[in-house]
């Protein structure tokens, strides 16, 4: 089967052949048709944060597709459903995390194209629990997205428990934060959508921002307060200027949620500041499989819209060089399913 495969974390991805994977006990075999690329996946193969994946590995943690084998344990009447792989592969089940419902702080967890190769490849293996299924009316283009970019800002959203007219500052417009403009709307926050590039503004207002910034052109800490200041502010762009103007940014009693994760990050708070004005800092880790059930659920009662770009799985190393440019307006998605022309397989054939 094709893969894209990181073999160092200096050098670039490669498309390879590798060995289909086999599913093991309480595992499912995933034909994979779409795969969204996240920021994420870009750290990964470059060995940005503290803890690097052990090579060589398959990035790649929003793919979409159909279970096409089952493991000893797995119930047989799965094959053939259509499932989502998110970031969160597996958590044990019985630690005090997980049986309260916050199975995203497991410690024994494991990441889809982290820890576990991921969908960056035509097949994936994965554990049947974690494998979500996907509502008949989102399409799979789609549900790529909302299986990251989706589910984080979602929960990142609901961790800040936004009040119907409170202001949100949504920093960073892009495959996260054009979602994030969507879900604070949908809880009836007063959106401002904070970003350096036009055009990105321009697709917040067209989602229903209530307000734009470009922080190229202006003060974005004066221009927000012009608008009243910021009862919650939404940290989704990797810039280390960024966590401190959101935190300017906001009013007493407001909320500064971290959600993106810069690749050397630390923030440094004033501590007058956040403790005179009841400052809370809330740290948003993705979302659990119900939230995720959640995301899918509104998006096909046609409550949120999500932008792609569909490109080919061979440019993998392009479009890493345009998301890190600012040069993609939201989220590209790989088709897996879209095999060159130059090569001859049927990929039905490689089950054999």
């Amino acid at each position: 089967m094709r893969a894209a495969v990181v073999t160092s974390f200096d050098g670039p991805i490669t498309i390879q052949e590798r060995p289909m994977p086999v599913p093991g006990t309480g595992q499912v075999l995933v034909g994979v048709e779409v795969c969204g690329l996240c920021h994420t996946d870009i750290h990964a193969a470059r060995g940005h944060w503290p803890v690097t994946p052990p090579l060589p590995f398959v990035p790649g943690h929003e793919g979409i597709g159909r279970i096409e084998q089952v493991g000893p344990g797995v119930d047989p009447g799965r094959i053939g459903q259509r499932v989502a792989l998110a970031w969160l592969g597996s958590a044990c089940g019985v630690c005090r995390y997980c049986v309260s419902g916050r199975e995203t702080l497991c410690p024994r967890q494991r990441n889809t194209g982290y820890s576990i190769d991921g969908a960056f490849a035509e097949y994936a293996v994965a554990d049947a629990r974690f494998a979500v299924p996907v509502p008949d009316a989102v399409a799979s283009i789609d549900a790529a997205p909302l299986t990251c970019a989706g589910v984080t800002t979602y929960a990142a959203v609901r961790a800040a428990a936004v009040r119907p007219s409170e202001r949100v500052g949504v920093f960073g417009i892009g495959g996260l934060g054009h979602l994030a403009v969507q879900y604070a709307r949908l809880v009836g926050g007063e959106v401002v959508a904070v970003d350096i590039l036009d055009h990105k503004l321009r697709l917040a207002t067209e989602l229903g921002a209530d307000h734009v910034v470009n922080a190229a052109a202006v003060d974005p800490v004066t221009a927000i307060a012009d608008l009243g200041g910021l009862d919650v502010a939404v940290v989704l762009s990797v810039a280390p200027a960024v966590f401190r103007q959101a935190f300017a940014s906001l009013n007493r009693g407001g909320r500064l949620v971290l959600v993106s994760l810069p690749a050397h990050g630390e923030l440094t708070l004033p501590i007058f500041d956040t403790v005179l004005k009841g400052i809370r800092v809330i740290g948003s880790i993705v979302g659990t499989r119900e939230d995720l059930a959640e995301v899918f659920r509104l998006h096909a009662l046609g409550r949120t819209t999500v932008i792609t770009q569909t490109r080919v799985l061979q440019d993998v190393e392009q479009s890493f060089t345009d998301v890190l440019n600012g040069a993609v307006p939201a989220r590209i998605v790989f088709d897996l399913e879209a095999v060159p022309a130059d090569d001859p397989r049927d990929r039905a054939s490689l089950l054999g």
